[in-house]
């Protein structure tokens, strides 16, 4: 049977329910008193027979579009970024919502801002997602007042809009509690000169982490340089140069990671019998294909987009109210992603070929 040709009373018949209750069932109705297995018998049958809800009848009854707005400051064409859409698209789909992205730029004006999110009320959609390419704070557009909305790793200077972020200090100490578990007692830093939450939190969670296991910090072991590979490579160099040259260095991300590989290449250092390296954002196309591969620590982009959707959706719905998510940011944390990379130093100071980590730990 076609889907123009079913109707939600055969629907009803074929799971022995009553109209109503399928009508409950299939729009999730939160205050509906449906048991389990009435409503997996109803999806079955709605399932079985080709039944869909009729989108336009819907949107006329609930005056929802059934549509979310998402605006990617640079996230559509950042590859390691992207699973913030797909968890996003994923979740949205399962629960019966479509996604109109619009790509914007993260030197935009405040006013371009605003002109996004005007553009996406003009084509009625239900709430909007605003999602950053890296952690930031910003001053969110003043037309998004009013509209349900939810920032993906991003933080609202005026803490009027709800948001979610990594865990930035929490995978900070992973990563250099690894270097730790291995037996490093002289780590390097090698760290993002831009002013932003991930340069500052992922600093202090290397000083606190040290502390914690009874480690000096060493001033002249961390460098800062721009966050890109010969950033990482001319501060890795003034590291490994030290007179008191560390055992394993943590990198502020992946990309400074490959920086770092390379300067130990050119000192004659071995990774990871002489040097152990982690880096930060699990950029798989990096990460996996450096050899050795680096042992990193994954940023949740897909678990953001996820999080982000659910409870624009349950605002949407009425199941929630964002207002109460407002004051702080919800934090997601950031896993350690084990491969190649670290192993344990060796007595008289170099390390040993030992491997910590020979598999993926996603």
């Amino acid at each position: 049977m076609s889907n123009r040709s079913v109707g939600i009373k055969d629907v009803a018949a074929a799971a022995g329910v009553s109209v109503t209750t399928v009508s409950h069932v299939l729009n999730d109705v939160a205050y509906a008193r449906v048991g389990t297995e009435t409503r997996e018998r109803v999806h079955e049958a709605a399932q079985r027979l080709g039944y869909g809800p009729n989108r336009l009848a819907q949107a006329l009854r609930t005056q929802r579009s059934g549509m979310i707005g998402f605006i990617s400051e640079e996230i559509a064409t950042t590859p390691h970024a992207g699973r913030i859409i797909l968890g996003a698209e994923e979740t949205a789909r399962a629960r019966g919502y479509n996604i109109m992205i619009i790509n914007s730029t993260s030197n935009g004006s405040q006013d371009s801002r605003e002109s996004d999110v005007a553009d996406l009320l003009d084509r009625q959609v239900d709430g909007i997602l605003y999602a950053t390419m890296y952690h930031r704070k910003l001053a969110v557009p003043k037309n998004l007042a009013g509209v349900p909305a939810v920032l993906v790793d991003s933080e609202d200077i005026s803490h009027s809009v709800s948001s979610v972020i990594p865990d930035e200090a929490g995978g900070a100490r992973l990563a250099v509690q690894t270097l730790i578990d291995a037996g490093h007692t002289r780590i390097g830093m090698i760290n993002n000169t831009d002013d932003v939450p991930a340069t500052h939190s992922r600093l202090k969670a290397f000083k606190d982490t040290l502390a914690d296991a009874g480690l000096p910090f060493h001033e002249e072991l961390v460098h800062s340089e721009l966050s890109e590979v010969p950033g990482g490579y001319q501060a890795a160099l003034r590291v490994l140069e030290s007179s008191n040259r560390p055992t394993a260095i943590f990198c502020y991300n992946d990309r400074m990671a490959m920086g770092a590989y390379r300067a130990a290449g050119k000192l004659g250092l071995r990774i990871p019998e002489d040097l152990s390296i982690v880096g930060f954002d699990n950029q798989q196309l990096i990460a996996e294909n450096l050899y050795p591969s680096l042992t990193t620590v994954a940023l949740p982009h897909y678990e953001m987009g996820a999080w982000a959707t659910k409870n624009l959706i349950d605002a949407i719905e009425e199941k929630t109210d964002l207002q109460l998510l407002t004051g702080q940011p919800t934090v997601l944390p950031c896993p350690l992603v084990l491969r190649n990379s670290v192993a344990s130093p060796r007595p008289n100071g170099d390390s040993s070929s030992a491997d910590l980590s020979t598999h993926t730990n996603t």
